[in-house]
């Protein structure tokens, strides 16, 4: 993963780039640096290749069984599903009780537990999966409006790299634009605690230092050390 003032991928904040066969995620540094970065860092850990499939069954009425694109963040990927480590806003993330086949009480689908049954989206938030049949990729996405919609993505006949990297080019997500920085309360607050932190950190470090000089000043006695001196 690397940090970068700027990535010079027009409209992302975070990429994956994996024309080597190996994970590689470039996160450009905004005030949402973190919510990114933990975003592409799950989803390198629950499938590094970027091409892992589950099978199950469609949520687009009358699909039949489909084959779902495991991107573990997308679903509940919007800052107000996150949550903070040390004042950073983390992502939130799915469980493998995602895929269930039908919901039951007391499962945990999210780390959050913001999502309340398999193979949800949230506001924001997005899943896309391959139909066998017809061979074309479909979304499920959640993007400014009032409720979920569908999306044909077609076929990816002439893709380049990664089932996943094919995805994100023609995905416009909220985590692409968090660049602009999010206004979400969580993301304002996250905010907040994170420059509390750095304030404190910074005191902290500021005393020590004080300390430090403090004892360079003082003048070296020669001397014989004794024990437990």
């Amino acid at each position: 993963m690397v940090v970068k003032d700027n990535i010079h991928q027009a409209g992302a904040a975070g990429v994956h780039l994996d024309k080597n066969g190996q994970p590689l995620a470039l996160i450009e540094y905004s005030d949402s640096w973190s919510l990114t970065a933990s975003h592409e860092m799950l989803e390198m850990l629950a499938d590094p290749s970027g091409n892992r499939l589950v099978a199950g069954q469609s949520i687009k009425p009358d699909q039949g069984v489909v084959e779902f694109l495991v991107e573990v963040s997308d679903p509940s990927e919007s800052p107000e599903n996150g949550y903070t480590i040390n004042g950073l806003l983390m992502s939130d993330f799915f469980t493998p009780h995602f895929y269930d086949p039908v919901t039951a009480p007391g499962v945990r689908y999210s780390f959050t537990g913001a999502m309340d049954g398999p193979r949800k989206i949230l506001p924001g938030g997005y899943i896309t999966w391959h139909d066998p049949l017809s061979d074309c990729w479909w979304q499920q996405v959640w993007f400014d409006t009032q409720e979920p919609e569908f999306r044909n993505l077609g076929r990816l006949t002439a893709r380049a790299g990664s089932l996943r990297s094919a995805v994100d080019s023609r995905t416009e997500t909220i985590a692409r634009i968090a660049a602009s920085g999010p206004q979400s309360d969580r993301f304002a607050a996250a905010r907040t605690l994170t420059a509390a932190v750095k304030e404190t950190t910074a005191a902290r470090a500021n005393r020590w230092n004080d300390r430090i000089e403090e004892l360079l000043s003082q003048p070296v006695v020669e001397g014989t050390w004794e024990d437990g001196e």
